[in-house]
């Protein structure tokens, strides 16, 4: 068997754990298996075609991992009204704990309250959502 032939077979089982797997990381190697392949087909030996392997696929994974962080870095924005509906919308305090936090029904959920400047003394009453985090609602007074 050809070395060309064995490349595209394992590119092709690469594509292939890739559709069962969902990350795009395999396919990245993927693409350094296609290379290795260009490379047999063009007549380049073993250590070339290996190379192409590594470089490619290895190159492809590195950029693919630094624009998925850079995704995720950008879009981490809990305090974004664009991406959370949740923010700008009031909510009614009846109480709030020792510990600085107050339950609130948000939504038809219930929902953990802080106050977005934990020195201010927090009194029951309306206040605006400023953030989500998680399952806690950021919220600031609201003048009445």
């Amino acid at each position: 068997m050809k070395d060309s032939t064995v490349w595209w077979l394992l590119a092709g089982a690469a594509v292939a754990l890739e559709l069962l797997s969902g990350t795009f990381y395999l396919l990245m190697l993927a693409l350094g298996l296609a290379a290795a392949a260009l490379a047999a087909q063009l007549g380049a030996g073993p250590t070339v075609q290996l190379g192409a392997a590594a470089l490619i696929g290895g190159g492809a994974v590195l950029l693919w991992s630094q624009l998925a962080r850079q995704r995720t870095d950008s879009s981490d924005r809990s305090d974004s009204p664009d991406l959370n509906l949740d923010i700008g919308q009031l909510v009614q305090v009846g109480h709030w704990r020792a510990d600085g936090s107050a339950q609130v029904r948000h939504r038809g959920a219930e929902w953990t309250v802080e106050l977005d400047q934990p020195a201010v003394s927090p009194a029951a009453g309306r206040y605006r959502i400023v953030a989500v985090r998680g399952s806690h609602l950021i919220v600031q007074a609201q003048p009445d």
